[in-house]
């Protein structure tokens, strides 16, 4: 394998506002570029957008450097994979159709040069987190979903960008507070549900999420190592697998 698996997660692209999320979204689009130059396949590990949801007819204005960018990335031959995160949940066909993105929607098993990954967004696995569980199950309902379709999108989107912003907003306030609140997530959440999966899957090398904003390594046994990408509002961090080994790094 000459080629290199890139991984990257919770860019929440529209968060805070427009002006923010341009900056974000150039370096975003200035990664993918580097990335390309060796890349075998591109995963982005989930909360691409900070709300994205598809109506029949519209989708959420802007972000046209980073959709051209990944459809000259995919048009190139590169697979692009997008994990739906627990704000982009909603996306539904129009990136398949329009840029050729494998959506995923659930977490998934991988072999990379003879090493095994597991891979997921994140959110809703391990114990604890009733509410929000119960919440992903509301959002997840195709009655739900057409209901809300029935919004004209000047006021669905603005609604939901509304909400979504003041969670993100919140989050990040909590954050800065207590510094060590994701890593304590980590800790009792996705170690968790990693240790339980590693009784049923001991030949996985590698356990790679997003969702909890802190990049942070666990080794889980001798041989599996557990990941969690970080973001893309404060780190900027990535990982990238050469056919040996998985790395984490910042882009700067």
């Amino acid at each position: 394998m000459h080629q290199k698996v890139y991984f990257a997660s919770d860019f929440h692209l529209g968060s805070p506002d427009h002006a923010t999320s341009l900056i974000r979204e150039k370096k975003l689009v200035s990664w993918l570029e580097m990335a390309r130059t060796d890349a075998a396949e591109i995963y982005l590990m989930g909360d691409l957008f900070d709300f994205w949801f598809e109506y029949k007819t519209a989708i959420p204005r802007g972000y046209a450097r980073l959709l051209g960018k990944l459809a000259e990335i995919t048009d190139s031959g590169i697979p692009v994979h997008l994990f739906r995160g627990n704000h982009d949940m909603w996306a539904f066909d129009y990136l398949t159709e329009e840029l050729n993105i494998q959506l995923h929607r659930d977490p998934e098993f991988r072999e990379f040069n003879g090493k095994q990954f597991y891979l997921a967004h994140g959110d809703g696995l391990g114990p604890g987190d009733h509410g929000y569980k119960f919440i992903k199950k509301v959002f997840a309902n195709r009655i739900n979903q057409w209901l809300f379709r029935q919004l004209h999108p000047d006021i669905g989107i603005r609604m939901a960008l509304f909400w979504s912003r003041k969670s993100r907003s919140a989050g990040m306030e909590k954050e800065k507070k207590v510094q060590d609140i994701n890593l304590k997530l980590i800790q009792q959440r996705i170690t968790v549900h990693s240790n339980e999966l590693m009784i049923q899957h001991p030949d996985l090398n590698y356990l790679i999420y997003g969702h909890y904003h802190f990049p942070h390594e666990t080794r889980i046994t001798d041989a599996a190592i557990q990941l969690v990408l970080g973001d893309w509002i404060t780190h900027f961090t990535y990982a990238v697998f050469d056919g040996d080994k998985l790395e984490l790094k910042t882009f700067g």
